[in-house]
């Protein structure tokens, strides 16, 4: 690796002054975004000129413009000014140790992790929780995330992970739907208003017993989105059981048939190779094996549970 000589970088202020003036055109508006005085910049810079010991900028009277050489320059010591943004950004958003920071899918942190995330906050009082809502994997180290839930296939790259459980499809309206006129048959549901939204309603008319025909609805890109509108009565639709079971529970939502299929993507936890063995991870691990067993074991007569007439 190269020797870093230390006594060749210039001082960072002096730095960061010629990098605004560079780019600013202008000593006054460096000094104003730097909040320092016009003589303080100016001193920086011809400390930086002779440190290096060529000139940055023409000067004609009180008026400076950057030449060749503090061009170069200039965009040089841009991008590595960034690179040491980026760098510190990166280690104070590294939690600390007394902090947990969970990625959660924004659909299952709403309607599942935030209903039960009292039993863990309550368990270990002594954790600052974060929740950050997301969807990629690779971002893991970068946003600090010590561990994170997601949907997939599972197999990705730097991080370690582990499938939790299977969703499952079912189709759900709200008690008042139609005036309480809800459709009680696989035929009457994909018949009535419904809300449509990434998830595919094939696998779900195949199990019913329908020909695939092509449904007709309102479209969403968001599985909140969805719940929402069901829940205020707007129309049928098709979601995974665990983001709408607790409605289910309350009564404000209903499962319109005992008709349910397997959704293709299972939950994982994942976490970046940092995290590995770190108590707090392995406390929210622990604590959400328990939590998703007593789920599990909660909704084993849930699909078999389509709501009565009454």
């Amino acid at each position: 690796m190269k020797e870093i000589h230390m006594q060749r970088i210039p001082p960072l202020s002096a730095l960061r002054a010629f990098e605004a003036v560079a780019r600013l055109g202008s000593v006054v508006k460096a000094a104003s975004e730097l909040h320092l005085t016009h003589s303080a910049i100016s001193h920086q810079l011809r400390a930086l000129e002779d440190m290096l010991g060529l000139r940055l900028f023409d000067r004609q009277g009180k008026r400076l413009s950057v030449n060749e050489n503090g061009r170069v320059y200039a965009m040089q010591v841009r991008h590595a000014l960034s690179d040491l943004s980026r760098a510190t950004g990166t280690v104070v958003a590294q939690p600390r140790d007394d902090e947990l920071v969970i990625g959660t899918i924004p659909s299952f942190g709403a309607h599942w992790l935030i209903p039960r995330l009292p039993h863990f906050t309550s368990a270990h009082p002594e954790l600052k929780i974060t929740l950050r809502a997301g969807l990629q994997v690779a971002d893991l180290d970068a946003e600090g995330i010590d561990v994170a839930i997601r949907m997939g296939h599972g197999g990705w790259d730097k991080v370690q992970q582990r499938e939790l459980f299977a969703d499952r499809l079912v189709a759900i309206a709200a008690p008042h739907f139609r005036g309480g006129r809800l459709p009680r048959t696989p035929a009457e549901v994909v018949a009535a208003p419904l809300l449509l939204s990434i998830e595919n309603w094939r696998p779900w008319q195949d199990a019913a017993g329908l020909p695939a025909d092509a449904l007709q609805g309102i479209h969403f890109n968001d599985s909140n989105l969805v719940i929402e509108a069901a829940r205020r009565g707007q129309g049928v639709a098709l979601s995974r059981l665990s983001l709408v079971h607790g409605m289910l529970q309350d009564g404000l939502l209903v499962q319109l048939t005992d008709v349910s299929v397997p959704y293709h993507n299972p939950y994982w936890l994942v976490w970046p190779v940092r995290s590995a063995g770190r108590a707090r991870v392995d406390h929210f691990s622990r604590w959400l094996d328990a939590e998703i067993g007593a789920y599990l074991a909660n909704i084993s007569g849930t699909t078999d549970g389509a709501a009565s007439d009454d």
